[in-house]
């Protein structure tokens, strides 16, 4: 299952078009706080589909059945890039364990790339719903690594994946690798560059938050 949450114009494709503008780009608070915002607009809609139970709560002047979260997802994200949906994300599931895993494209000399995945701190996962954020889903093989390495550590109940910007070729690498897993995504883009950017796109969204870096 495939989710374009601008497909119907909300404040979201607002936020979409100050991402990609690089002159509001230069605005790096800004830039982090519009993944944010996708990020808690995320965790509200993938909230609507998760298992509740009732509590009994007492109140200052009776009691009342309340319907609350059944179990707290795991929130995944993919460093550097994803911190700010990652935010976004646990603004609203601000109970949820986390997880955190390095995973980058490393390059070779003639312009081919391989993933590197160096670092993978998580909780139980065994029947847990999971979240993972990376606000750009190009052609989806970081995903798809991150993901069988988390199975790894346990059998997650569900999947979901969390992205400001999606490219239809990552998005068809997923259903291939990952079919049971449910994409969120701020936009949909269909042209992948040789070297695996996504056009239009907004640019390198690990930058633009954070500042450049060296490339190793």
């Amino acid at each position: 299952m495939v989710i374009n949450l601008s497909q119907h114009y909300s404040l979201l494709s607002d936020w979409i078009s100050e991402l990609r503008d690089e002159q509001v780009q230069q605005d790096r608070m800004r830039f982090r706080r519009n993944l944010e915002r996708i990020g808690e607009v995320a965790a509200f809609e993938i909230s609507k589909h998760l298992s509740y139970k009732e509590k009994e709560i007492q109140t200052p002047l009776g009691t009342v059945v309340c319907k609350v979260l059944k179990d707290q997802p795991v929130i995944a994200t993919i460093l550097r890039a994803g911190l700010p949906l990652h935010q976004g994300l646990l603004n609203f599931f601000d109970k949820a364990d986390n997880a955190f895993i390095s995973a980058y494209r490393k390059h070779k000399r003639d312009g081919s790339f391989e993933i590197s995945l160096d670092y993978v701190s998580c909780p139980e996962l065994e029947n847990r719903v999971v979240i993972i954020s990376d606000p750009m889903l190009a052609t989806g093989s970081s995903l798809v690594k991150t993901i069988q390495y988390l199975r790894e550590e346990g059998h997650p109940s569900e999947i979901h994946i969390v992205t400001a910007i999606a490219c239809t070729v990552g998005i068809e690498y997923i259903k291939r690798g990952e079919p049971q897993c449910k994409i969120w995504c701020g936009a949909i883009d269909d042209e992948l560059t040789a070297k695996g950017y996504i056009v239009p796109g907004l640019g390198d969204a690990g930058d633009l938050a954070f500042g450049t870096k060296v490339q190793m």
